[in-house]
């Protein structure tokens, strides 16, 4: 069902693919397009001209340096190190964990590009249905109202990670416009407004029509997130309408836990009654650039063996040592999101080191110790396994990247109660994400609404060698045991620079080789490439 929905999704749009002519270059934002006057779409096309809206995602998450990156690569979970055979990928990783990025940084000039790219893909659909150009009989204003929550859902994107920013509605612009900065008030009042003035025409249906699309309740999972950051775009905390919006999901009754926490990240996950709203990939019908490639990231050379992969892997990114230190041994959720210990091929033979003559020859052992972000073994540091690696994966996987799902309604309203003052209500939501999670020693899956209000069990201080030779902790950080279940619930899964903001950890605390740099880098800098073709934006401050 899901190759068949695929197939007709991205062969349908990728078919007009010339015609529509989609953003790619990151030196370069894109306000407008022209329309190709050999492209006079039927009602029947009304598909192919919103869906690159959604296939944008694919490159938007997944590209090279795209949104994962961006997320994780400066928190304190995953870090990209030098490794023995060299790859360092110019230092660009380097900068992102020691947060001395500056406005030439490929990741977020991709990450503006990318969003962009698909608000001009929005604008130019509305374009097309409010003009008439594609005309519609039926469902015209819920067609307007998905696009422009996908818009909106852009625009949080550039509001999270930027601040200030253009708000860019019409597509039909004149020659040469270069559009005005608004600021993050402004840029945070037009999302909740462009959502909350569309709520009502969004279809409410949960099954393949709507999948990977927004419906209701992505839309509501998408304004709550932004309810829930609003202290920190706009300095006044919005928790009761953060918690509105989580009661209206739950309530509804569309989503529920997947009783088995891999299942959400499994090969043939778009079934799934946990996620809310996915982004599709597929390792035959979207095997064009950008694909899935985590396990290319993440893995050893050598574990090319172990999943028998067309392709051999990067050796790359892990975990944080001191982040893995925080879990409790039975928390099936380390072994579920890490790759640990001694490594085997298919057919059960031991991989060997291969990248470095000291380590030579001998077994390949995924082990929990780094010596900093500028220096690592080859078999230094977890590896990546929350989503499945499928036996014969091409160059990319088939999984769904999962961008909302249901735990993460529960948590944000938990959240929402514990800063209201109400942690034992909070702690009846955490419990209930975190019994899965222990279901070999289940009365350890309830915490307390005063473990909630305690510190976080995170060693923070800077790290070498496997000893944290400055150590801070972090039993400072207010709700900091929240802040530690956020991350073993929700590890890799492209959020952790935005919830360390939230709990005032990313410019205070010192992880592995990162130190603190300046308060002013909880959002990035404008990428030079943009100001340089639009003089009307003016840089952040401290950049």
């Amino acid at each position: 069902m899901k190759n068949r929905y695929i197939k007709y999704f991205i062969v349908t749009v990728f078919g007009l693919a010339i015609t529509f002519n989609a953003c790619t270059d990151l030196e370069e934002t894109v306000y407008s397009e022209l329309i190709a006057e050999q492209f006079n779409p039927s009602e029947e096309d009304v598909m192919a001209v919103i869906g690159p809206v959604y296939s944008n995602l694919r490159d938007f998450m997944w590209g090279w340096h795209g949104f994962f990156c961006c997320q994780e690569e400066c928190s304190d979970i995953i870090v990209t190190p030098v490794r023995p055979n060299g790859w360092d990928d110019g230092g660009v990783y380097r900068r992102m964990h020691k947060h001395i990025w500056t406005a030439l940084q490929s990741h977020t000039n991709g990450l503006w590009a990318r969003a962009y790219s698909g608000i001009t893909n929005a604008n130019r659909a509305i374009y097309q249905i409010e003009s008439g150009n594609l005309p519609i009989s039926q469902g015209k204003e819920n067609y307007l109202a998905e696009l422009k929550v996908a818009r909106a859902f852009y625009y949080y994107i550039l509001c999270d990670n930027f601040g200030n920013v253009p708000i860019v509605t019409r597509f039909d612009v004149e020659e040469g416009f270069l559009p005005e900065q608004s600021t993050r008030q402004q840029v945070y009042d037009f999302i909740v407004g462009e959502i909350t003035g569309n709520l009502s025409l969004l279809s409410n249906d949960v099954d393949q029509s709507t999948y990977a699309r927004f419906n209701l309740w992505a839309a509501k999972t998408l304004l709550a997130k932004i309810y829930l950051n609003a202290e920190v775009y706009t300095g006044k905390a919005e928790w009761d309408n953060c918690i509105t919006q989580c009661n209206d999901i739950i309530n509804s009754g569309a989503y529920n836990l997947e009783p088995v926490f891999s299942d959400i990240f499994k090969t043939e996950n778009e079934n799934s009654t946990e996620i809310i709203f996915a982004i599709p990939y597929d390792e035959i019908y979207t095997a064009g650039w950008p694909v899935f490639y985590i396990h290319l990231k993440t893995l050893h050379p050598a574990s090319q063996a172990t999943y028998n992969l067309e392709v051999s892997p990067w050796g790359g990114n892990c975990a944080i040592p001191q982040f893995i230190d925080t879990y409790d041994d039975d928390d099936s959720r380390l072994e579920s999101t890490w790759i640990m210990g001694l490594q085997f091929a298919s057919n059960g033979d031991t991989l060997r080191c291969n990248l470095s003559p000291e380590m030579m020859g001998k077994p390949l052992e995924y082990v929990n110790i780094l010596q900093s972000v500028d220096l690592s073994g080859e078999h230094e540091g977890y590896r990546i396994g929350k989503y499945e690696f499928k036996m014969g994966a091409l160059s990319g996987l088939s999984n769904d990247v999962p961008f909302f799902r249901y735990a993460d309604v529960l948590m944000m309203k938990a959240e929402c109660l514990l800063r209201k003052g109400d942690a034992d209500a909070a702690a009846a939501l955490v419990t209930q994400v975190r019994e899965r999670a222990f279901i070999d020693n289940p009365g350890k899956s309830t915490v307390t609404g005063a473990e909630l209000q305690a510190g976080s069990s995170y060693n923070y201080g800077f790290y070498e060698s496997g000893v944290v030779t400055e150590p801070e902790g972090g039993g400072d950080i207010q709700y900091g045991r929240f802040l530690d279940e956020l991350g073993w619930e929700f590890a890799a899964e492209a959020r952790r620079r935005q919830d360390l903001i939230r709990f005032g950890v990313f410019t205070t605390k010192m992880w592995l080789s990162h130190r603190p740099n300046g308060d002013y880098r909880t959002i990035f800098a404008i990428p030079e490439a943009q100001i340089n073709t639009n003089p009307n934006l003016t840089q952040n401050p401290g950049y």
